[in-house]
């Protein structure tokens, strides 16, 4: 896979998700202005899958156009807001994690390699021991 690919699927993905995030929001919005297409709205959500927003906005054109351009509007909202800190929060949890997890793994690692070394520092000695007792 070429970091062009990688680039694409992660902008997708980020698209869907920018569409998740208005369209939570506009629920919430609704909710408090117009329960009944809140209700619409969260069902409508239930039964076509937001992960897929391009589909998504497609299946809601259909029965609702009005809500369709409020996502959209909400979604480039949050997305003008975000995408300035985005990146260098996406890198330094990045590096937080792997620096934690690579954290864990040698704690782990040397965990389990102690007692091996306790086993085999034994083993010398019980042999020592013994070749002790073998002389006298």
């Amino acid at each position: 896979m070429t970091y062009k690919q990688v680039v694409k699927d992660t902008a997708r993905v980020l698209q869907s998700y920018l569409t998740y995030q208005a369209v939570k929001i506009i629920i919430d919005q609704l909710t408090e202005t117009n329960p009944g297409h809140a209700i619409w709205l969260r069902n409508f959500s239930d039964r076509t899958k937001v992960q897929d927003s391009d589909n998504y906005l497609r299946e809601l054109t259909l029965e609702n156009k009005e809500l369709v351009l409020r996502i959209l509007t909400v979604r480039q909202d949050i997305a003008k807001q975000i995408l300035e800190f985005l990146p260098e929060m996406v890198d330094t949890n990045i590096e937080q994690s792997n620096i934690e997890h690579r954290r864990h793994l040698l704690e782990r690692l040397t965990q389990t390699q102690t007692p091996s070394i306790i086993s085999s520092v034994d083993d010398i000695n019980i042999e020592s021991n013994q070749s002790d007792y073998k002389e006298e």
